[in-house]
């Protein structure tokens, strides 16, 4: 028991220090690019604007406002987990870095306490302990944009003004009772979709609530006859001033961020990386490394596999042509880090990072031979965005080897800027929805041909 206090109490210490790193980043900011006046109106526009994938809020607020948004909505969930006195496991850091990842594009502190009402009102009704789902209320801000466009746009149509602020009765309405209907079938719904990929996509709820926006987004328009919105017509000098992107500011918050979580864990681990090697060798897959190894080997392992994955990020921004240091890349960088905890590690995901390279190189190759233009590159926003969330497919790496898990990214990367039409970009865990629908194509093929179940198929028959 005082062990699993311990572990708690140290989880709580890390979704703290990250809000806290998260509030200083933005009164930074607001030094950086001389925004002091412009921080609460740009996090007012951010929580007052539609958000569907990916809507920049760097560029639709500023730096310092997004930075702030995402300490507001980090420092609510660690009121989430202290209030109700929650007790934290690894789950509980997969949560936070999916909520606070995502208050950089399309999550904010207005439209993430609808959903969280749902969890609620559900946990009332069917007697349940909220306490002991914090994290599924944490999952449900996923349907953030959903809340956002009810209130501010679906209802009004062809009347909607762009920074004018106009909320009805009607989506008020809409928004309350979709919240509802989440709430209850958020919980019955997470462990179907797990059952659906065993375990091998750790992005869960991306699955789960990917098919259930596919649903909402249907009956919202197609089945309505209605067309979708089209995309905010935002404007910002400042950060056209930068290039659309603030790398190196970027590069010193992920730095010192990374940095002290090395240097914690490391200091927490006798000075010393003991047992680093031996987490490397696990597979990923249904691992909970906080109890097999220890908070430290995890602190470790968030500092060690952060600086990979913004590495990773630097190279593909620096020496292909796309998108910079946007928010949304600043997001996803934080999304990347979302199972350090439970099964993610430079050994296993390495392969994944390779398929998405792999996959460009053959693209760049063949319009090169033929004479077409290149469609994309790895800093291509959606393809940044897809290879973070990609890393959840790391037990299938873990497990079948460097070559089936480069597959399995390359595969991935082949949809991931696909999958967002079939819900309108309503959904937040998008890349978790396609690594989801790798795992279903992929999984029975290992499964069959793997394990050598044809050799048996063939006897039989």
């Amino acid at each position: 028991m005082h062990e699993r206090f311990k572990v708690s109490r140290n989880i709580k210490k890390l979704c703290l220090f990250l809000t806290g790193s998260f509030f200083l980043a933005s009164f930074a900011a607001a030094w950086y690019i001389d925004a002091w006046d412009q921080l609460l109106p740009g996090w007012f526009t951010i929580m007052t604007s539609p958000c569907p994938l990916v809507t920049d809020y760097f560029m639709l607020g500023n730096l310092a406002s997004a930075f702030f948004n995402a300490g507001m909505c980090g420092l609510a969930c660690c009121l989430l987990i202290i209030i109700p006195h929650s007790d934290c496991h690894a789950s509980t850091i997969a949560e936070f870095f999916l909520v606070v990842a995502h208050c950089f594009y399309g999550l904010n502190f207005l439209n993430m306490w609808l959903p969280i009402f749902g969890i609620v009102l559900a946990c009332k009704v069917m007697r349940m302990e909220f306490r002991s789902h914090v994290d599924m209320a944490m999952f449900s801000t996923a349907f953030g944009p959903f809340i956002s466009e009810f209130l501010f746009r679906y209802p009004l149509g062809d009347q909607f003004v762009f920074g004018s602020v106009q909320i009805t009765w009607i989506g008020v309405v809409l928004a309350v009772v979709f919240s509802v209907m989440i709430g209850f079938a958020i919980p019955a719904m997470l462990p179907g979709t797990l059952k659906m990929h065993r375990g091998f996509n750790l992005y869960n709820g991306g699955l789960a609530f990917g098919l259930m926006g596919l649903l909402i987004y249907s009956m919202m328009y197609r089945t309505m006859g209605l067309e979708p919105p089209a995309a905010l017509p935002m404007t910002n000098e400042v950060y056209a001033a930068h290039g659309y992107s603030y790398l190196g500011f970027a590069n010193i918050y992920f730095t010192l961020i990374f940095g002290i979580c090395l240097v914690a864990g490391w200091w927490m681990n006798g000075k010393g990386f003991y047992g680093y090697n031996c987490l490397m060798q696990e597979s990923g897959y249904r691992n909970n490394f906080i109890e097999e190894h220890g908070a430290p080997l995890v602190l470790l392992n968030l500092g060690i596999y952060g600086f990979m994955i913004l590495a990773y990020m630097n190279v593909v921004i620096l020496f292909t042509d796309g998108a910079g240091a946007t928010g949304a890349t600043v997001g996803v960088t934080l999304a990347a880090m979302t199972f350090v905890a439970i099964g993610q590690h430079p050994a296993n995901v390495w392969p994944i990072l390779l398929g998405y390279a792999v996959l460009s190189a053959f693209v760049t190759g063949v319009c090169h031979l033929t004479g077409m233009e290149v469609p994309w590159t790895l800093s291509t926003q959606g393809y940044i965005n897809g290879v973070a969330f990609a890393t959840g497919l790391c037990p299938i790496a873990g497990r079948y080897g460097w070559k089936i898990g480069m597959l399995a990214g390359l595969l991935c990367a082949i949809m991931c800027t696909s999958t967002s039409a079939i819900h309108g970009g309503f959904v937040l865990y998008n890349g978790g929805l396609t690594a989801g629908i790798t795992t279903l194509i992929m999984v029975p093929l290992i499964e069959y041909y793997y394990h050598g179940k044809w050799k048996k198929d063939v006897m039989e028959h």
